[in-house]
């Protein structure tokens, strides 16, 4: 391993149960939250550079994507801040030069009961799924890493999303910082969480190949977009290939993942 990428988002970060908590508007309630999202950055650098990397790139993927404080960071990672309005998106700046994905702060997908902040993209949707199942930004991130052929070595977030990409391929590491009830949710200390992510991060680059840890790629896509008003819909169906088979849904197939990035970049 020396060259890690991680993706880092905010609503799975330990403890955090409420929208204020995600906001920069919300000085009183975010400041912690991105203090304890940068924590859980900076844990997964130090447990990658315990087990060899040398570099690591950090994708700052929530929101204004200007969360990470990195001044907290260790001087081998570097942070794409902002946003490049590419299809990559949270997964800007990986390419086939990487040796590992980790993604911290990550949570359910929209539908899904597992986080009080579930939710896919953005919230102005009720569902997206793929082959029939909700996808979450994990799933949709992962199968960006399997696109560029690197593999994914720990996942940190709420119960129900680790518990699901357990399901999916065992050998990739998560740390379930939290476990979402309803509105609320039962975080862990977050020093606890942080001594999890570095360890679990570590241990699963040095003790799992790279064939291993590749999230499985489906041959074809098939993406189902179900939004909160049928506007968007109307409005997404004029995408190339795009069919509008509902007043609030649409749907498109691909042979390409990337195709199936760029309709999601202009549509979702």
């Amino acid at each position: 391993m020396k060259k890690l990428f991680i993706s880092a988002d905010i609503e799975g970060t330990s403890g955090i149960v409420h929208w204020n908590e995600t906001d920069k508007d919300k000085p009183h309630d975010y400041d912690y939250f991105a203090d304890q999202m940068t924590r859980e950055v900076a844990a997964a650098c130090e447990g990658a550079f315990a087990a060899g990397a040398v570099e690591v790139l950090v994708k700052d993927a929530h929101d204004s994507g200007r969360n990470i404080d990195p001044r907290r960071l260790p001087e081998y990672a570097r942070v794409f801040r902002g946003w490049a309005r590419h299809p990559f998106s949270m997964m800007y700046g990986l390419d086939e030069s990487f040796d590992g994905v980790v993604f911290t702060g990550y949570h359910s997908a929209a539908q899904m009961n597992g986080n009080p902040l579930s939710h896919t993209m953005n919230t102005t949707n009720n569902y997206v799924k793929l082959n029939g199942e909700l996808m979450s930004e994990l799933m949709l991130n992962c199968l960006t890493a399997s696109y560029v052929g690197v593999p994914v070595y720990c996942a940190c977030g709420d119960r129900g999303l680790c518990d699901w990409l357990q399901s999916v391929n065992p050998n990739i590491a998560v740390v379930a910082v939290s476990e979402g009830t309803g509105s609320g949710s039962l975080g862990m200390h977050p020093d606890v969480a942080v001594r999890a992510i570095r360890e679990a991060v570590q241990r699963s680059i040095e003790s799992r190949s790279k064939e291993e840890c590749m999230f499985p790629m489906p041959e074809r896509f098939h993406l189902e977009i179900n939004f909160k008003e049928h506007m968007k819909a109307l409005g997404g169906s004029f995408y190339p290939g795009m069919k509008q088979t509902g007043a609030r849904v649409v749907e498109f197939e691909t042979d390409n993942w990337f195709e199936a990035l760029r309709m999601m970049h202009f549509v979702l």
